[in-house]
């Protein structure tokens, strides 16, 4: 179900100027989560004969033609919002995880089977659009084809290596894949380029599926590829409508001569369809042919895949709220020192008279404070330098790669100046959660993660935590993304029991930082005593009184 986002922070994701755009990684230490390519599907018009493919030659200037499929596709299809810098995420993912942090909800795989140009991407694109759910990712085994070495290389340049048999295929790394992207891991994929026959340097970043759809000829050949797939799809196509879609393929998007196209066809492709893929359809649980017309079958698909979503369904924030009465605080948590300054600034940043201006100033003031704080449980070395007078001082330095901060937004993006002043050369990475204000779970919204961020120590920032629901969410995201829980540090200025417990709860390695915390929350969710909506304090917005927030200072 789709819902709008908040205006404010559709607003504040438009005025990002100057940074990556959202369908490509422009900046070498970034990554977008989101994978977006063009589709090329076959109709079953007149195009599809011999004397229209004969028409057709390989172009001689590209950038006058179409935009071609001469690369294989894995991509994410997300309901979108889009702006001129930024894509965001119009229905969220909701929580696949439970209270413990641990993956509960699997994606759904689908598999799709068939010939070479039966039809097989087409088929997938319509599910895709019949179903209508969000975050769903398309993954080619087309992306999976090993590397060549140099005397594979001109055997199929001369179309005389066999791309249709199993071992052209890198099952393995497949697997893999597949495996990780099933329990919710972020994963690389690579791009396979058939004009040149070779994989591209850029993998593609994909994250983030309640539906998996992979699709491949050689899609059920594979046991242990067998053992991921909860549908099996096997498209039956008349070898006929084949063969020229095929021809029309490689003649006008791979530049091969018809000649070439159909010997590899008689030698390899009809041979290894008879051998390998034909009798994969005893396996399969559905068999659809004539492919993306099959209406009927294609409503069976959408249907049975809506009720397995809603079996999966699961609720994390009710769950929070119940949970861990009465326990101690953990050891993980760390609160500042209640000081006469600390104090003095928590009381004009809780004062709701306080006007927005000193409020800023404050809060920036405390901010610092925290996190010259938490920069303290980094682990340090031993290390030593030579003063100007020519003297050894003994001191420390990290003892890893480099610090990474991500904000929760939007109010924790409000600790990022003061993350920046105190790290040098810092990089940011930013997680937009909000709720679902007819379920009241977190969703997962948008996100933009440094390249390589596994290896890093990360500060997640946000400004209050209340249930922990949407803290519990971004820490799931960062382990998804491989970073080691104990490399994780949560700094809040204000934090709620009940969030404290959540977290360390559900992560005992994280290490939970904060200037204060309040032993309550309300019916509402809300800290009491607490600090108010602390996004729209400090940015001068009014929130919906009807809407629940996620972000805005007032977490679950």
């Amino acid at each position: 179900m789709a819902l709008t986002t908040n205006q404010a922070d559709v607003q504040m994701l438009q005025k990002e100027v100057g940074e990556e755009d959202d369908q490509s990684m422009s900046r070498s230490d970034r990554k977008e989560t989101k994978i977006h390519y063009s589709v090329s599907t076959f109709s079953g018009s007149g195009e599809d004969s011999l004397d229209g493919l004969l028409r057709h030659r390989c172009p001689l200037t590209p950038s006058l033609s179409p935009r071609k499929r001469t690369t294989s596709q894995s991509k994410t299809e997300p309901p979108l919002l889009r702006t001129n810098k930024r894509t965001i995420y119009t229905a969220g993912r909701p929580p696949w995880y439970n209270v413990t942090g641990t993956t509960f909800k699997e994606a759904f795989v689908i598999g799709l089977c068939g010939g070479s140009a039966s039809g097989k991407t087409t088929v997938a694109n319509k599910i895709i659009e019949a179903l209508d759910v969000p975050w769903v990712v398309l993954l080619s085994m087309d992306s999976f084809y090993k590397v060549l070495t140099k005397e594979e290389q001109e055997l199929a340049a001369r179309n005389e290596y066999n791309f249709d048999h199993p071992d052209a295929f890198d099952f393995e790394l497949l697997v893999t894949v597949l495996r990780k992207l099933k329990k919710g891991k972020s994963i690389k994929v690579p791009v396979y380029d058939f004009t040149t026959h070779s994989r591209r340097k850029e993998w593609k970043t994909v994250y983030g599926a309640n539906v998996v759809i992979f699709e491949g000829i050689l899609a059920f050949a594979n046991k242990e590829l067998l053992k991921l797939l909860d549908m099996k799809v096997f498209v039956d196509t008349d070898s006929d409508i084949r063969l020229v879609r095929r021809l029309r393929r490689d003649i006008t998007e791979r530049c091969r001569d018809i000649v070439g196209v159909i010997k590899q066809y008689n030698k390899f492709v009809k041979p290894a369809f008879e051998q390998y893929i034909e009798p994969t359809v005893q396996v399969a649980d559905i068999v659809v042919p004539r492919g993306g017309e099959n209406f009927v079958a294609l409503d069976l698909i959408v249907q049975h895949v809506h009720s397995q979503l809603e079996k999966r369904e699961i609720t994390v924030r009710s769950a929070l709220a119940s949970a861990h009465q009465g326990q101690p605080l953990p050891k993980t948590l760390s609160v500042m020192e209640s000081t006469p300054q600390v104090r003095g600034m928590h009381t004009i940043i809780r004062n709701k008279d306080t006007n927005r201006d000193e409020f800023i100033f404050y809060s920036k003031r405390l901010m610092r404070l925290l996190i010259e704080h938490a920069l303290s449980f980094l682990p340090l070395k031993s290390v030593s330098v030579e003063t100007p007078q020519g003297s050894i001082y003994e001191g420390k330095r990290l003892s890893g790669k480099r610090i990474t901060g991500v904000s929760i937004l939007r109010a924790g993006e409000t600790m990022e100046q003061a993350l920046m002043a105190v790290c040098k050369d810092i990089r940011l990475g930013k997680i937009l959660i909000q709720t679902n204000h007819d379920t009241g779970e977190p969703e997962l919204h948008y996100l933009r993660l440094p390249k390589d961020i596994s290896e890093d120590y990360v500060i997640l920032m946000d400004s209050t935590v209340s249930t922990g629901a949407a803290a519990l969410m971004a820490v799931r995201v960062l382990l998804d993304h491989d970073v080691p829980e104990d490399k994780i540090f949560l700094l809040s200025l204000l934090m709620a029991e009940m969030g404290v417990h959540s977290v360390a709860y559900a992560f005992p390695k994280v290490r939970i930082i904060t200037t204060a915390v309040d032993k309550k929350v309300n019916d509402e969710f809300h800290i009491i005593p607490g600090i108010g909506n602390f996004g729209d304090r400090y940015f001068g917005t009014d929130a919906p009184s009807d809407r629940y927030e996620s972000d805005e200072g007032m977490d679950y």
